[in-house]
């Protein structure tokens, strides 16, 4: 299954957690406030197995949940059961 990120920067505290446990993931603005580098916060681009691993560390350790996942990309509406968006 494909996994998506991005930082919601309003909840980002400027912690510094995510860029340490996850640095090829995640980097700062020149206000310190986090985003996701692969897709430039996006939520387009799916992560491979490798970025996986560190990309759950850094979600789960996220002190205010600003990091968010999904299974289909951020700008994609996911269809209900019926098949209508």
């Amino acid at each position: 299954m494909a996994l998506y990120g991005r930082v919601e920067r309003p909840e980002c505290i400027a912690c510094g957690l995510c860029q340490m446990l996850a640095p090829a993931l995640f980097d700062y603005d020149q206000a310190g406030i986090a985003y996701y580098k692969p897709d430039r916060n996006t939520g387009t681009e799916s992560l491979n197995d490798q970025a996986t691993i560190d990309f759950r560390l850094a979600y789960q350790r996220c002190p205010t949940h600003a990091i968010k996942r999904s299974d289909h990309p951020f700008n994609a509406r996911p269809f209900s059961e019926t098949g209508k968006a």
